[in-house]
Parts: structure tokens; sequence; C-alpha cells
């Protein structure tokens, strides 16, 4: 029988060479893209090579950004590479990004951000007006968040090595005095909070590096958090959980908190706040929004006497104006996150095996 591609004024056959499987085999015995999704094989990669050759107690916290203490000072210290395809994007840059995804590890920590260093990775061939863009991006969204690049390093690899600009940045700040906040600190009873509209950014770079179009523009909810946060503490110190949902989204982000607290999760799959356009972008292409990664938002777990006044505060801050109340944390089923869905059942929101969208941060 003749291929259907044979026939006269058929399409030509799609060429599936260059294709990758977004959700490979976890025993694969070589790196593959969904390592870096923040999903179940990152957590395997960091639990099974880099803890066992690192080792320490404060990297056994596997948090957004390490708590440290040095000459009397409790310090937050976080690091962080950004390798987002295209490098500029509705809403942003890779020089936004690399900013903002370090001051918001820090942040996380109840850190305010004070300094960080930058090292840029360059592929050879690549236009230094391109460069020049985004440093002056990088610089741009460093001065809005009142954080100073204090260091930084450059280096060239060859043409075919890399993918432009490649970003490395690290940071530190001050932990306020009373704060304690990690994933292991997430109890039962603790209302969970998101501080706005997610899926947008993961959204956003998508339609760009897609060519897609949905009928509006959506612009990445890159953005630095820290005022955010402080805003939060100055309702109360007792803030048990922070976490900035990026790569595996919301999903990951309350996977992660649930296994390292021994908790469960319960999230009303109502409450959680899409966009429309995000929710319609997401039907076309199959994707989950939950398991979307998001720029300038955060995941909250308060106790429940301070919830309102939080959620209060965080609403009248203009990146948190629309927060809500997600779900609970709950003793059964730990470990786990379950939604409740409009249809009265449950179903289990897993940790991503890799994730949905490589490269968007």
């Amino acid at each position: 029988m003749a291929d259907i591609t044979d026939l006269p004024g058929a399409p030509p056959a799609p060429d599936f060479s260059g294709w990758t499987c977004p959700a490979p085999l976890r025993d694969h015995p070589r790196i593959v893209m969904g390592h870096g999704g923040g999903g179940q094989l990152s957590a395997e990669l960091v639990q099974h090579v880099f803890a066992p050759a690192f080792g320490g107690e404060v990297l056994a916290d596997l948090a957004d950004s390490a708590a440290v203490t040095l000459g009397g000072a409790r310090l937050a210290f976080s690091t962080d590479s950004f390798v987002v395809r295209p490098l500029f994007f509705p809403g942003g840059s890779i020089g936004d990004l690399a900013v903002n995804g370090t001051v918001n590890d820090l942040a996380m920590s109840g850190a305010a951000a004070a300094f960080l260093s930058c090292a840029f990775i360059l592929e050879e061939g690549v236009e230094v007006s391109c460069v020049a863009r985004v440093a002056e991006a990088l610089g741009a969204a460093a001065r809005t968040a009142g954080v100073q690049v204090a260091t930084g390093d450059t280096k060239v690899v060859e043409a075919g090595h890399g993918d432009g600009v490649y970003i490395n940045t690290a940071g530190i700040g001050l932990i306020p005095e009373g704060v304690d906040i990690r994933p292991q600190r997430a109890r039962p009873g603790d209302v969970v909070i998101v501080s706005g509209d997610i899926g947008v950014h993961g959204v956003a770079v998508l339609s760009v590096r897609e060519g897609l179009e949905f009928g509006v523009r959506i612009e990445s909810d890159c953005a630095a958090l820290g005022g955010l946060v402080a805003t939060m503490l100055a309702v109360t110190p007792d803030v048990h959980v922070l976490r900035d949902p990026t790569r595996g989204g919301l999903a990951a982000a309350l996977g992660e908190i649930a296994a390292a607290a021994g908790v469960g999760v319960a999230v009303t799959e109502s409450a959680v706040p899409v966009p429309d356009e995000v929710a319609n972008a997401c039907a076309v292409l199959g994707l989950d929004p939950m398991y979307v990664a998001n720029e300038g938002k955060l995941v909250a777990f308060v106790p429940p006497e301070h919830a309102d006044a939080v959620l209060d505060a965080m609403r009248a801050h203009p990146l948190g104006a629309r927060a809500a109340v997600i779900g609970e944390c709950v003793a059964e089923h730990p470990g786990m996150v379950v939604a409740r869905t409009g249809l009265g059942g449950t179903r289990v929101v897993d940790l991503p095996l890799g994730e949905q969208l490589p490269r968007i941060c």
C-alpha cells in the first residue's frame, strides 16, 4: 500500500528527528532535559548525586536559599542559573530573570537581598548589542529590586556550544530577627495562600518561542518579590513557609513542601487563580496551569490565626492584589498534594517527572 504522503497534493511527512521526549524514563543512564525541570528527575539527581557528594547540614534543608550564620549575622545565600530561550520575551528578558530569580529565592527565606554576583557565559558570534541589551535589563532590574551587583565574571564558549547568553547569579541578604521560614515548618492547619495568577510566565515565553497566537498578548509576571514578603512579615514574622513556584509550577512547589514537612496539602481547584488567557492557551496546548512556571508569584503557608491579616496585607501590595487562599495543610495523606475538583471529587497533584515547558527560566 502506498504511503499517504505519496498521494498527489499530500503534505510532506513531518520530521521528528529533532524532537525530544518531555517525560524520559526515570532510569535513564544519561542526563536528559527533564533533569533540569524541577520535578522528580531533578529531585533524584540532587538526592542521589549532588547531596551525597557535597554533604552538610545546611544543604540538607534543600530550600530556595540557605540560611547561614556568619559573624553573628543570619544570612540567606542562594545561586541560580538562567538559560531561557528566547532571551527576550513579553514582559521581560533573561536579564530580568537573572536578578528577580535570585532576589526571590532570598526572599523565600524572609531575607532582604543586598548583593548579587553575576557571571555571563557568552557564545562566540553573539552580537555585542544583544549582550548590551541583556546587561542593561539586568542593571535596571537590580536597581528596581534595591540590590547591588557587586562582582562578576565572563566566559566565552565556541560557536555551537551555547545558546547566545547564559547567566548565573548568586545573592546574599539579611534575615530579620525572629524569622524562620523553611519548608520543614509547614504544619497541619496552615492556610495556603498564592499571591496571584499562575502560569503567566511559562505561557508568555512559549508564545514567542513557538510563534503562537492566543488572541491576546500574554506578558510574563517576572518581578522581584522582596517588597511583598516584607509587607507580609510586617504583619507577623511567624510565616511558616514561602516558595516561588518557578520550574514545575505551583504543583511542584506544593509537592516539595509536603514532602519536606511530612504533611498533606489539600487545594480547592476552583480557588486557584488562573487568568482566562492562560487557561485557554493551556487547553489548546494540552497543558495543566498548575505545572506551568511563574516568575513573580509566591505560595505561603501561614498559621490560621494570622492568615486573614496576611492576606489583606498582600492584597494591598501591587504584587499581591490577586492573592487568594487556595487550600490548607492537613495531617492526612502526608507527602501528597490533592485537589478538590468542581465535581466534588479529588485528584492527586503529583510532582511532575520533568517539566512541560523546558528552557523558560
